[in-house]
């Protein structure tokens, strides 16, 4: 697909872009409506057609789950782990912009697959819970309030490590918006083990020599918009001593590990990506 259309589409999921100007914009790229359509369905998730792990599938033991968040909001996730009595390490999963989607559902349910004990927070539980709108969900994550909404990913991880089936390590990972948040997250919490943030943005004028979790960091490098921070950010890494580790992969765009938009997913990259991040939470989880 041409680039110059993923980089609207980019654009789009990212930035107050209107429905109406992105289609108008996407029409005149594609030069008709017909193929506006047609690459718009390449673009748009296709969430039945990605799931990996079937919402009943037998190993795993599922459940809306809540807690209490900040300014007496309840907080709720999706709480996936593997059938057995067993203490696991805890992940927290962190959605995309547009809120707790079926794919990052489905991402969750990857995690507990895994071993681990997983949470796929719902940030929008401030306003309700994610809306089947996509437009609307990005909106809304718009209007979270940045330090409420980082309190109430903190209180995740606690509600985890009290939980009598958690080994009391945990460990967080999060794509694009949810990427910017797990670098918060570790920059915030010194009892985080392991922090995974795909194709997030990297935080600004923060001390990183307070992070204490394992980092992971993977960029696509198409994604001029996300890694224009990236130098900085790994510099301070360097300077403060950080233990991290760093992956740009080539010739991919942001989201390749997003596998309900085909027109961003790369396959390759997406396993590459996933078997690195499983082998940090093996050593720092387990």
């Amino acid at each position: 697909m041409d680039q110059r259309i993923i980089n609207l589409f980019d654009e789009y999921t990212h930035q107050p872009l209107s429905r109406k100007e992105f289609m108008e914009r996407l029409v005149k790229l594609t030069g008709g409506l017909a193929l506006a359509m047609s690459a718009l369905s390449i673009l748009d998730p296709g969430y039945a057609q990605a799931a990996t792990v079937a919402e009943d599938d037998q190993n795993l033991v599922s459940q809306e789950v809540s807690w209490a968040g900040e300014a007496g909001v309840t907080m709720k996730g999706l709480l996936v782990q593997p059938k057995g009595k067993k203490k696991r390490g805890a992940v927290v999963v962190i959605h995309e912009n547009r809120g707790l989607t079926p794919h990052i559902k489905d991402v969750t349910r990857r995690v507990a697959q895994a071993g681990y004990l997983a949470l796929g927070v719902d940030a929008l539980s401030v306003f309700g819970g994610t809306p089947a709108n996509e437009d609307e969900g990005r909106t809304l994550i718009g209007k979270l309030d940045a330090q409420q909404n980082l309190s109430n990913y903190l209180r995740a991880l606690e509600y985890l490590r009290t939980r009598p089936d958690a080994n009391g390590k945990t460990g967080c990972v999060g794509f694009c918006w949810g990427g910017a948040l797990a670098n918060r997250l570790a920059l915030a919490d010194p009892k985080l083990n392991a922090a995974v943030a795909y194709y997030g943005v990297p935080p600004k004028d923060e001390d990183p020599a307070r992070i204490k979790a394992r980092l992971m960091l993977h960029y696509a490098a198409l994604d001029e918009r996300v890694n224009a921070g990236m130098p900085a950010w790994e510099e301070a890494l360097k300077k403060a001593g950080v233990q991290y580790q760093q992956y740009v992969y080539e010739g991919v765009n942001h989201a390749f590990n997003n596998d309900s938009s085909p027109a961003r997913y790369n396959a390759g990259a997406a396993k590459l990506a996933w078997e690195r991040t499983l082998r940090l939470f093996k050593e720092q989880l387990s």
